[in-house]
């Protein structure tokens, strides 16, 4: 097969789709791997490493896109519109619950569009869970830095010192995203609440944080209790393939101390405030209702060395059986590939993806 890997092109975006190792095992497998020049270099790999792999590095754009497949981090911007064509497999982030123009587009020119974060494993997200696990760990760094005086913040450190109170963080859902979240801001000595319904998932955390974080089922009452008292929210709230739910009204903002802060992890499935709307790693935070709000749509792009060979380690299993069997048999032999699936012929098949962004329900396209 014939495997394009482009540079990520989104504000700030240093990741990319496939490391050096990556190539070598496309490689190694038969396949033709062709890397727009300078992919890597913003994840610390030149292009004389994938050319000792065996990759072909071109300097068009258009060249990487021209080909069976396409491996991404981030979901297409308009930019790249122009390079979809039927029958083209797209391998990456996608988030259409919250982007009907990139759904609009893959349908018009009939991309086959399989999405990371829709890719389901029993209850897992195999392919979300790295990126997760960095912006869920990320979210106390970033809320504890914008909580600087010197950052616009309150001036709270959230650790505290002897003598002072350490910081209040409320957590809103307890999974991948939001227990990293709860492990790092006790590590820092915050006191840190974590608000989830799954009883299962509130033992979990319970038990792996050894009780450092209290666990509190979470009601719209238990939110407005305590956001008074709140240094640090943290939304990481995910219905997969879903919009996020909006638990966070402008009201309830307002009951928080001005210079909050409010990391939204959720932003890249639309957000879970009503305040929320997409930053970048250039302007990553504005003010509503005097709450500092850090909502920057690609978080793990900061960190783009270690969330690549993160993401590597997820997907690689994933391109390779893509690759060598072509999308039918893969979704045939990997059941959990079926759930990632969204576009089709210029038909949204993924049926919660569908709904959020007004598509009729399209039934699985194939059958075994």
């Amino acid at each position: 097969m014939k495997i394009g890997i482009p540079r990520e092109i989104k504000i700030k975006e240093n990741r990319v789709s496939c490391t050096p190792a990556a190539v070598h095992a496309l490689v190694q497998a038969g396949h033709q791997v062709i890397i727009e020049s300078s992919a890597g270099v913003g994840s610390g790999f030149s292009d004389e490493q994938y050319k000792q792999v065996g990759g072909q590095i071109c300097d068009a754009r258009e060249t990487a896109w021209d080909v069976e497949m396409v491996i991404k981090v981030k979901e297409p911007i308009p930019e790249e519109y122009q390079f979809f064509k039927p029958g083209l497999l797209l391998f990456t982030y996608l988030h259409l619950a919250s982007d009907k123009r990139l759904a609009d587009s893959l349908c018009e020119n009939e991309v086959s569009g399989i999405a990371y974060e829709t890719v389901q494993k029993g209850n897992r997200l195999p392919l979300l869970e790295p990126m997760s696990e960095i912006a869920g760990r990320m979210s106390s760094l970033m809320g504890a830095y914008y909580l600087a005086k010197s950052q616009e913040g309150q001036g709270v450190l959230l650790g505290g010192v002897p003598g002072v109170s350490t910081g209040n963080v409320l957590i809103l859902g307890g999974g991948v995203a939001g227990m990293n979240a709860a492990r790092i801001a006790a590590g820092i000595g915050a006191n840190v609440t974590l608000l989830e319904v799954d009883i299962e998932k509130m033992h979990y955390i319970d038990s792996s944080l050894n009780g450092t974080v209290r666990t509190i089922y979470s009601t719209e009452k238990a939110l407005l209790d305590r956001l008074p008292e709140v240094d640090l929210l943290v939304g990481a709230v995910l219905l997969p393939g879903a919009r996020a739910p909006r638990l966070i009204k402008r009201e309830h903002l307002r009951l928080m101390k001005p210079g909050a802060v409010f990391v939204d992890i959720a932003i890249d499935q639309g957000g879970c405030a009503e305040t929320s709307r997409p930053t970048t790693h250039d302007d990553p935070v504005y003010f509503e209702e005097n709450v500092l709000h850090y909502c920057v749509a690609n978080m793990p792009g900061a960190y783009a060395r270690t969330a690549t060979e993160a993401l590597n380690n997820a997907t690689l299993p994933y391109s390779l059986l893509l690759a060598n069997h072509g999308l039918r048999k893969a979704l045939h032999d990997v059941p959990e590939l079926r759930s990632g699936l969204n576009t089709y012929q210029g038909k949204i098949v993924h049926k919660i993806v569908a709904d959020a962004v007004g598509y009729p329900p399209t039934p699985y396209p194939f059958t075994d």
